[in-house]
């Protein structure tokens, strides 16, 4: 098991080593899209009101989780415990989200693959670094800058539009064909 996967088991422990009430139990091993990507797991739950997508992520200062329920935000609910106990049960039925650099991008699978390992903030801050600003990428492409920025918090809150992949895609083109 790698250091990340460790550090973050012990996190979970310390912040839920008692979360064994009747409404975690309900939740705990039904998750599905289960992934690990260095310190952080995600996965969507069927909950009363839909599905929630739940995350957690083990910090130096702690753990910080997530969940899209009502309730869920600042991860506080059930579902979030519910997740770290999973995670604590089956570790292995994450998927490990390993960084692919873009040199690695060879076709579709490796395509997808690398859009999966990178953010729309990394690649963002790397659209800056060659000169190209989030405000004259966005006039560009005919996108507010206000939905850009929607759609790279949500990312990193485990909410995903749907342009997401496209948004990633058309940053990537504009820091090989127009940077520095």
């Amino acid at each position: 098991m790698s250091d990340d996967a460790v550090f973050l088991q012990e996190a979970i422990k310390r912040r839920w080593a008692q979360a064994d009430g009747p409404k975690v139990k309900r939740y705990v091993d039904k998750f599905w899209d289960r992934s690990r990507r260095e310190r952080r797991i995600t996965a969507v739950v069927q909950g009363n009101h839909g599905n929630y997508t739940v995350s957690i992520e083990a910090q130096a200062g702690g753990l910080s989780s997530t969940c899209s329920c009502y309730i869920g935000k600042s991860g506080g609910c059930h579902h979030c415990a519910a997740l770290g106990m999973t995670y604590l049960t089956k570790p292995d039925s994450f998927t490990v989200i390993e960084p692919v650099e873009k040199t690695a991008v060879t076709g579709l699978d490796s395509l997808k693959a690398y859009l999966n390992s990178v953010t729309l903030d990394e690649l963002a801050k790397e659209m800056r670094a060659k000169g190209i600003t989030q405000k004259g990428f966005c006039e560009a492409v005919g996108m507010s800058t206000q939905h850009f920025s929607a759609v790279k918090s949500s990312e990193l809150r485990n909410r995903r539009f749907h342009e997401l992949g496209a948004t990633k895609l058309a940053v990537m083109w504009a820091m090989e064909h127009l940077g520095d």
